[in-house]
């Protein structure tokens, strides 16, 4: 792999794994597609350094576990403002 990649790579799961951001904040954040950083922390990573693609799976496998409850979250606080705006 050419070293801008490895470095890309490696600097998207580094921050995954500072910070728990999801695969979608995360491409925000770099500007890459959410399907480009899937790919790297998925794929891509596996290959070049094992240990550091295990430990940014668990924390993906998190993000997934828990993406339903912030979604129901984000449904709330939405609705919540549109009464609140209501109101006034």
């Amino acid at each position: 792999m050419k070293e801008d990649l490895e470095e890309r790579i490696r600097s998207v799961a580094n921050h995954i794994l500072k910070t728990h951001d999801t695969i979608r904040k995360t491409a925000n954040i770099f500007g890459y597609s959410k399907s480009t950083v899937h790919f790297d922390v998925s794929t891509r990573l596996k290959k070049l350094d094992s240990n550091l693609y295990e430990q940014t799976r668990k924390v993906l496998e998190e993000n997934f576990a828990e993406k339903h409850i912030r979604g129901g979250q984000a449904t709330k606080k939405k609705y919540q403002e549109r009464y609140e705006e209501e109101r006034e």
